[in-house]
């Protein structure tokens, strides 16, 4: 069993490595955040879009042809004309719905949003014996602590902090505190002046919850 790293990549783009690679919203061209170029991302097993948000969706399709990567999506997206011209690997689902491949299980889970096609959506991800929830843009909602009787003990929740789009620090917080992970990581804020926010408050409105505070680029080893 490969150790699990995770590794920020600005805004809500999140580098999961073990024994598969897994990209999620994969904003790196034009991310002011972004600390490497697409080229220098590894090669990548599975791509996972939130919403077709041009700051989520990012390079998704670059990435899956450059890689030959599974690009995992809500339906309407894999069927989005751009999507089904490139010839790259989708896999369209919904809500609810689970998907495996290669050892590695994906859910997709509800999120409270909007986007030009399908609906928005998080995902969480198993693989190596760890769990990883990537909420997406979401603002806070009563039944988001269902997620871990749903799919089991969270590992990580990758969570926004930003406000004005998404869950600000107030609802951050309050969703921590139904989620109950072992680990939080702010995502989706200090991209730009609107989502302005300090992730070092969010960590001690979480206490005594734990939350790491990662800049762009920075790893944290989850272990096998």
């Amino acid at each position: 069993m490969s150790n699990i790293k995770i590794n920020y990549l600005g805004h809500s783009a999140v580098l999961i490595t073990g024994s598969k690679n897994i990209i999620i919203d994969p904003f790196i061209t034009n991310n002011p955040k972004a600390p490497l170029q697409v080229e220098e991302i590894p090669k990548i097993d599975f791509v996972l879009v939130t919403h077709d948000h041009f700051d989520h969706f990012g390079d998704a399709i670059e990435i899956a042809k450059r890689d030959k990567a599974t690009l995992i999506a809500i339906f309407e997206i894999s069927q989005k004309m751009e999507v089904v011209e490139s010839k790259i690997n989708v896999v369209g689902m919904n809500i609810g719905g689970t998907y495996r491949q290669d050892g590695i299980v994906v859910s997709m889970t509800e999120a409270h949003h909007s986007a030009k096609v399908g609906s928005p959506v998080g995902f969480v991800v198993e693989m190596d014996g760890k769990r990883i929830y990537h909420a997406g843009d979401t603002s806070y909602w009563s039944d988001i602590g269902l997620i871990p009787k749903l799919f089991g003990e969270l590992d990580v929740a990758f969570l926004p902090i930003g406000g004005h789009f998404t869950m600000d620090i107030k609802q951050a917080t309050l969703a921590v505190n139904d989620l109950k992970p072992k680990l939080t990581v702010p995502i989706h804020y200090n991209t730009w002046p609107v989502i302005s926010a300090d992730g070092n408050i969010f960590k001690e409105s979480c206490l005594p919850f734990i939350v790491k505070v990662l800049l762009p680029g920075e790893t944290e080893d989850l272990g096998g």
